[in-house]
């Protein structure tokens, strides 16, 4: 049984949008598929987290959605990225406590200068960085076996995490703050892969 230090605060605000509203301002700002799949995933691996730890289930889920919500608009300049977001989701009705946790997942990245001094300090803010980066080792990792999820173990994808030349830009650091939650590493290649399996037709992968 994990103790209280262990757990993720749990906001407990309501929502000011439906899911199938945020997927609508998804799609509203981007248009590529596999930016889509990202934040399907991203979605997933938060929703099972969220379930693990006994947080708030849609909260969760939802930071997970929309993190990049202005990707589609900023990627054509990288030091852009995020910028428009607070915009976007104030004017949906997200509180500032919302929007900075989405902000933080792009902490200490030298590509945003805006953000690049800055560094997480709340569990949920660690939550939604490391679940966020590990889609990309899940995903690759699915595609080089044929796109199978099903059947993926933990064992697997922790090979793939200790090979830094597969998934090579997959921050390994950032999903090692996993562990700032209460959640051991492989706890939390548990939760990623059953997360993002029960999406599995949803992202293309079988």
């Amino acid at each position: 049984m994990k103790s209280d230090e262990g757990k993720i605060k749990v906001r407990m605000e309501k929502l000011p949008i439906t899911r199938e509203q945020a997927w609508k301002l998804i799609l509203k700002h981007n248009t590529h598929n596999p930016d889509l799949v990202h934040y399907l995933e991203s979605e997933a691996v938060m929703r099972e987290l969220a379930l693990h730890l006994g947080e708030d289930v849609e909260y969760w889920a939802m930071l997970g959605l929309l993190h990049d919500v202005d990707w589609g608009i900023t990627k054509e300049d990288v030091k852009t990225h995020l910028s428009k977001m607070p915009e976007i989701l104030r004017k949906e009705g997200f509180t500032e406590d919302f929007i900075e946790t989405i902000l933080s997942h792009g902490y200490g990245f030298e590509e945003l200068p805006a953000l690049a001094s800055k560094t997480r300090t709340e569990k949920i803010q660690y939550a939604l960085a490391a679940s966020e980066t590990i889609t990309g080792l899940v995903h690759a990792y699915a595609l080089m076996r044929g796109k199978n999820i099903s059947d993926m173990e933990p064992a697997g994808l922790k090979k793939k995490f200790k090979d830094k030349t597969f998934a090579a830009k997959v921050s390994r650091e950032v999903i090692k703050e996993i562990e700032l939650c209460g959640v051991s590493l492989d706890e939390f290649f548990k939760i990623a892969i059953e997360g993002i399996k029960k999406i599995k037709n949803e992202v293309g992968l079988v």
